[in-house]
């Protein structure tokens, strides 16, 4: 069921940032076909190499494992980019969020 979990979440995360498995692979200095071995499920990453998926996606281990949060990774550059709003900019964006959230009848 984790091993299940983790490969799952590796590949929508991978998807989401638009990454090819070769590409990914490569990024973290492994061979071409590491990523893809742990999506078929004929290997698993180290600890160190996990922290090195985390680092890669811009994310904590905590917010990998988080069911709750499909898109991690979008949730933190957006919070980043909120900082930079002022009062009237953050209430807006509180409108539009809260009325997103609705879902039509």
């Amino acid at each position: 069921m984790f091993e299940e979990f983790f490969v799952e979440r590796l590949t929508s995360l991978r998807n989401q940032k638009n990454v090819s498995a070769r590409e990914m692979s490569l990024a973290l200095g492994q061979n071409e076909s590491y990523i893809n071995r742990i999506e078929n499920r004929l290997s698993f990453p180290s600890m160190q190499v996990f922290f090195y998926i985390c680092e890669y996606f811009q994310i904590t281990p905590q917010e990998f494992f988080d069911e709750r949060n499909p898109a991690p990774g979008k949730i933190n550059q957006i919070t980043k980019e909120i900082r930079n709003l002022d009062d009237i900019q953050l209430d807006t964006v509180m409108t539009v969020v809260r009325g997103l959230q609705h879902k039509p009848k």
